[in-house]
């Protein structure tokens, strides 16, 4: 893999970095993080710049380009603000479903508008008494009834529940066959269908702004239409669809590595201890040192991962390693941060405690830590 930037890649790095400087208010991120609110105007202005459909194709409004260059835009905006950069990149999740799987007439009717800004979308799996890492069984379910799909059924952790134009639904249509999973169906949900309830969840630990709900399904009517791609494939689709995502989250932890990181090493540079920059005293400019290390090689691991996708050798082991170690980086870079910092750490103005808050989802959702380390060694028994 060749590990530079094109001029063109650099060009969309710096625009993203030009387009948060003057967009990206810290009072803001605040505010909304307190409000736990959805920085929708930002998503909309993100939107018009192409920031969030980089991998979507031009013939739909998108940019035409790959997972390489969203992951570029990711990292950058979680680096001028962990909890801005994840709600605004987010709101385009579960379209991809469509892009890839969908029909002719569900990508003419969802697919620009999610370019243009116009339209949130959200994509449906955990469910309360399900583990979010495991898929392979399914509480919801949906049943046909002549022409029509009803669908019942819990969603809880849901991105976007509240927000979402519409969503991507995961429900077993076949009960009766095993293993579970071969009974697996996506279908696209449209936001005010009789029996669809959505409930926000307050109170989380971090990317407040990235709104989070529970969704309910209650003899919710859909038809053949709905269905994304082929009847019981839902599954199959969707663990190809995390080993895309996965990157995403590798490339949000490495933003916010990078962001937090660049805080402390400022903060450490003008602070003075016994007669000298902080940054002087070993403990803390090597660590500095170290922690600038361990976020490169975070970087390199995401965009090699990101590259084999998009030249259609996706590696799954590759994945798993980017999105662990990146992690695991930015949990290690926002918390010595914080340390760096000292007191105004603990202070929320300074950011870098937001920072902290914010990467440990990135431990969790698509696929916590413990999994990624399962698949990395799955393939490794393969291989050697």
């Amino acid at each position: 893999m060749k590990f530079e930037l094109t001029e063109e890649q650099i060009g969309i790095k710096n625009a993203v970095r030009e387009f948060c400087e003057k967009e990206f208010k810290p009072e803001l991120a605040i505010e909304l993080d307190r409000k736990e609110e959805f920085p929708l105007e930002l998503y909309k202005k993100a939107a018009k710049l192409g920031f969030t459909s980089m991998a979507f194709p031009q013939e739909y409004n998108g940019q035409g380009y790959g997972l390489l260059e969203t992951c570029l835009v990711v990292e950058e905006m979680c680096r001028a603000d962990s909890s801005l950069g994840v709600a605004i990149m987010s709101g385009t999740f579960g379209s991809e479903f469509i892009l890839v799987h969908g029909t002719k007439e569900q990508k003419e009717k969802y697919l620009p508008p999610i370019c243009r800004g116009d339209f949130i979308s959200a994509a449906a799996f955990t469910e309360p008494n399900v583990s979010g890492s495991d898929i392979t069984r399914m509480e919801t379910t949906a049943t046909k009834y002549g022409d029509e799909w009803w669908i019942n059924g819990t969603k809880t952790f849901i991105t976007n529940a509240t927000t979402a134009d519409f969503m991507v639904v995961l429900a077993q249509t076949d009960t009766k066959v095993r293993p579970t999973y071969r009974g697996e169906t996506l279908f696209v949900v449209d936001k005010g269908t009789p029996g669809l309830e959505t409930t926000k969840l307050h109170n989380k630990m971090g990317i407040r702004c990235s709104v989070t709900g529970e969704v309910r399904f209650d003899n919710v009517k859909v038809k053949d239409w709905n269905i994304i791609g082929e009847l019981n494939k839902g599954f199959y689709y969707s663990m190809e669809f995390f080993d895309k995502t996965r990157v995403g989250v590798a490339a949000q932890a490495v933003g916010m590595a990078q962001g937090a990181w660049e805080i402390a090493f400022k903060y450490a540079k003008q602070r003075e201890a016994f007669g000298q920059p902080i940054i002087q005293h070993e403990a803390i400019g090597c660590t500095l040192a170290e922690l600038a290390t361990k976020i490169e090689a975070a970087r390199l691991l995401t965009y090699k991962a990101a590259w084999l996708v998009d030249v259609g050798k996706m590696d799954p082991m590759a994945t798993a390693m980017a999105k662990h170690y990146a992690s695991r980086v930015a949990m290690e870079a926002t918390d010595f941060a914080i340390q760096t910092l000292g007191g105004y750490g603990y202070l929320g103005e300074y950011r870098v405690e937001r920072y902290h808050r914010d990467a440990k989802i990135t431990e969790i959702y698509e696929g916590t830590s413990e999994i990624q380390k399962l698949t990395v060694l799955k393939y490794l028994l393969r291989k050697f």
